[in-house]
């Protein structure tokens, strides 16, 4: 099978990457630069140089797959913009039988969950994340036309060095680790490289369409999560807890976002046969330590 993939240097998207490559997959990866393609090149995609934003770099190679993940996203304030400009021309690509779209959201959308939700809970998106859920719906929307339409909604990722969970490393070998709020919150959790199989997964299954959770259902609470990685620092880093309201002075939206208590399900996902195989990130702190420093010491860290 074909696939075409949006972000494949990005956090998300080399997971989804070299899982496709691994599974014996053809996949183009849309790149900014020959930096980028160099990366996608040396994990056993090809690069298609490009910017998400202009069709005409991209749609060809697009209507060449037999299907298309899309697992860019752009942190700024053109973020919405972006991603809209990508679904125009995602789903403006002419019909194929057999053809799906995977669309990467996020569990974000969900909003404060204090009991556990699965796919079929309304959306309460935090601000940071406002625009999704109409992104969502678009692509949902596109299976009237024959298109088979997939949303996957991460939890927090972790592994490697990136994302938030690896900040966390970052932060306690620096010897400082910053809680926003009580800590008391519960983060839905997915390791890298299960999330990548669920990608795989969905994109295999021809009868795969609709929402899927995807997340290791730990319900592992902040501070649990800051207490085991703090364990395993070179010096004991202090642990400071700074108030919602201080943080959103300083990082906006965002903060509210990281304060959510979630606790999320993901009935869909497992009806498919996948498994997570890391089910906590305090429960393997010692070894996801040590794969962030082996990360933070490789040439290229992707």
């Amino acid at each position: 099978m074909h696939i075409f993939l949006t972000g494949g240097t990005g956090y998300v998207g080399s997971a989804a990457l070299d899982a496709f490559v691994h599974a014996g997959y053809q996949v183009d990866a849309l790149v900014r630069n020959s930096e980028k393609a160099a990366q996608v090149q040396a994990h056993g995609a090809r690069p298609v140089l490009g910017d998400v934003t202009s069709q005409a770099t991209w749609v060809d190679a697009a209507a060449a797959a037999d299907g298309v993940v899309h697992a860019a996203i752009d942190y700024g304030a053109r973020g919405a913009q972006v991603d809209r400009a990508a679904l125009d021309g995602i789903l403006g690509l002419p019909a194929r039988d057999g053809r799906f779209v995977i669309y990467t959201s996020g569990v974000w959308v969900l909003g404060p969950a204090a009991a556990p939700v699965d796919e079929r809970a309304p959306l309460n998106p935090a601000e940071q994340v406002s625009w999704r859920p109409a992104h969502e719906q678009r692509v949902l929307d596109a299976s009237r036309a024959g298109l088979r339409a997939i949303v996957v909604r991460p939890g927090i990722v972790y592994g490697g060095t990136r994302g938030i969970v690896g900040d966390l490393f970052k932060d306690a070998a620096n010897g400082l680790v910053r809680v926003i709020g009580t800590g008391e919150n519960h983060w839905p959790l997915i390791y890298d490289r299960d999330l990548g199989d669920l990608f795989v997964r969905v994109a295999a299954s021809a009868k795969a369409s609709g929402i899927y959770h995807a997340n290791d259902e730990g319900d592992e609470r902040v501070n649990d999560i800051v207490a085991a990685i703090a364990a395993h620092a070179p010096i004991r880093p202090d642990v400071r807890h700074v108030p919602l309201a201080e943080a959103r002075s300083k990082i906006g939206v965002y903060a509210d976002a990281l304060a959510l208590d979630q606790i999320v399900r993901g009935p869909r996902a497992r009806a498919l046969g996948w498994r997570p195989t890391l089910h906590s990130v305090a429960g393997n702190a010692a070894r996801l330590f040590e794969e962030w420093r082996r990360g933070r010491e490789a040439p290229v860290n992707r």
